[in-house]
């Protein structure tokens, strides 16, 4: 089984770029929530990495234009989002609602953990 965490930003340095200068600038209208929490201004936060790094299972993080081009079936997910992979198949785990309604590292790791203990340990 493997999670894959989607970011609402395209892949690439200027992409890059452009989103660290728009969370800093104005951060209430920077549209990834995922990256917003999880990262710094240049790096991803230790406490998130540590949390991604306990996970027993393999994690993947795509950035909008990566994860449409796998996985072009779910194109139209609103994102940022976490899908699961299982059997081929992929599933939405927790959605761009759930997602945004994080404001702190600690909230998205409550939410990740509660749906894994939830969903996947049933």
């Amino acid at each position: 089984m493997k999670l894959i965490f989607v970011y609402n930003a395209d892949s690439g340095l200027i992409a890059a770029l452009k989103d660290t200068v728009h969370k800093v600038v104005s951060p209430d209208t920077y549209q990834c929530n995922l990256c917003k929490v999880t990262f710094g201004a240049v790096s991803m936060k230790d406490e998130w990495k540590a949390f991604v790094d306990s996970l027993q299972y393999d994690v993947e993080f795509l950035h909008r234009d990566e994860f449409q081009e796998r996985y072009p079936e779910n194109k139209n997910e609103p994102l940022p989002a976490l899908f699961v992979v299982e059997n081929n198949e992929i599933k939405t785990a927790l959605s761009k609602k759930s997602i945004d309604g994080a404001h702190s590292v600690e909230n998205l790791i409550s939410l990740v953990s509660t749906f894994l203990n939830t969903h996947l340990h049933a």
